[in-house]
């Protein structure tokens, strides 16, 4: 067979190519764009000509809030810069009283860059507060204590209540749903894509639910995260890299399907731990009984999603085992992270990449229903079908109306 002459590749030796002068040159022309970039940045930096346009007006400052501690020493707040130019923070007032704190690191603080402000304020249990920190050029910046409680620290004394309080907002209710696994087997076909149909209603409310809540996050992130881009982004990317592993070895069903749906909701969790923890770390929310019963009750319904693939296999008890602790678990890892130390933009982003796999388990799910209609000869919207997603999303959001705060 004769090979076939490429005119970027010239044969030197015996088994050695190497590239012919016109694939250099090729090369070359690429990287013609960059040095052209290259010199036009270092113009500016070097003629400083924009000073021209300098009208004496004072540079744009922005401050954002992303962490607040209380001990017992004061107040501690984790601020982000995010304005054209690098600020000084001059003077920081409490209750409309100036105190004295301690920056670290010092210094100006330069775009995107972060600093700890120590306080040393009395804060009073149970009270509101409002911080003000004040530029060098005049700018407010104001900071709401709500409701003033000590900031949990990390020692088992706390851990161990934190991942009790997970395994009832996560673990529990997955665990219950699946117990409905042995109902959902006696059912007849149009039981099953009731079920299935029931699955995808689920989803769809968790889904804008969740992109709603990160939409809500991302809006207390820096100016410069850009938040709302960031959730799209993020779940866009997640849609797709879970939707390309998935179908590598053709379309979900049974136990993979179940196994990429708990994925789904296991980051939904994690996401939904991190601003629980944040919340009562920060004293926003009250930690009671019915609470914790409406997490449990509203998460059931995940449960029943995740069971309902597997009407078709008989999977051992461990897999079942395995899928509880998948879906639920992350919802312990996220109360400790987001107790201990949060960020808006990190939980925006995990729940951004929550939606994106949930959006992912929809689209198979709807699928595998298809699917199961198609070998039967019926077509996939039937009465059942219909009933199914619209039940799903009614009992999404009837149980969604117990736990928000």
């Amino acid at each position: 067979m004769n090979e076939i002459a490429r005119p970027d590749l010239v044969m030197a030796d015996a088994g050695t190519v190497r590239q012919s002068p016109r694939t250099v040159t090729s090369w070359l022309w690429f990287g013609l764009p960059f040095a052209a970039l290259l010199l036009a940045a270092l113009f500016i930096f070097a003629s400083d000509w924009l000073r021209a346009f300098n009208v004496g007006a004072p540079p744009v400052e922005k401050l954002t809030f992303e962490r607040t501690v209380l001990a017992r020493d004061g107040i501690h707040l984790r601020v982000r810069a995010g304005g054209s130019e690098a600020m000084t923070i001059a003077q920081v007032q409490v209750d409309e009283a100036f105190w004295k704190f301690r920056q670290d690191p010092p210094g100006e603080l330069g775009r995107m860059a972060t600093a700890w402000l120590h306080i040393p304020y009395p804060w009073v249990l149970g009270e509101k507060h409002e911080v003000k920190v004040l530029s060098k050029t005049g700018a407010a910046f104001e900071k709401e204590i709500e409701v003033a409680v000590a900031t949990p620290r990390p020692d088992p004394n706390q851990l161990i209540p934190q991942a009790l309080l997970g395994a009832f907002v996560g673990i529990v209710p997955v665990v219950i749903g699946l117990l409905f696994y042995p109902a959902l087997r006696g059912m007849g076909r149009r039981g099953l894509d009731f079920v299935l149909a029931l699955t995808v209603g689920l989803l769809v409310f968790l889904f804008i639910d969740t992109l709603h809540e990160a939409f809500e996050i991302a809006g207390r992130a820096a100016a410069a995260f850009q938040g709302h881009a960031m959730v799209l982004l993020g779940a866009a990317a997640a849609f797709l890299v879970l939707l390309a592993v998935g179908r590598r070895h053709g379309t979900l069903s049974g136990l993979a399907l179940a196994t990429y749906m708990a994925l789904g909701i296991g980051l939904h969790n994690l996401g939904e731990g991190l601003a629980i923890g944040a919340a009562f770390a920060a004293g926003a929310a009250g930690l009671g009984t019915f609470l914790v019963l409406g997490f449990t009750l509203h998460n059931v319904t995940e449960g029943i999603g995740i069971a309902a693939p597997l009407v078709e296999v008989r999977p051992p008890l461990s897999k079942f085992a395995g899928l509880a602790l998948l879906a639920g678990a992350p919802a312990i890892v996220g109360i400790w992270l987001g107790s201990m130390s949060y960020a808006p933009h990190w939980s925006a982003l995990a729940l951004a990449i929550g939606a994106g796999a949930i959006l992912q388990v929809v689209v198979e799910v709807g699928a595998y229903l298809m699917r199961s209609a198609s070998r039967t000869g019926a077509g996939w919207l039937t009465p059942s079908t219909i009933g199914g997603l619209v039940a799903g999303v009614c009992v999404m959001y009837a149980t969604a109306m117990l736990v928000k705060v």
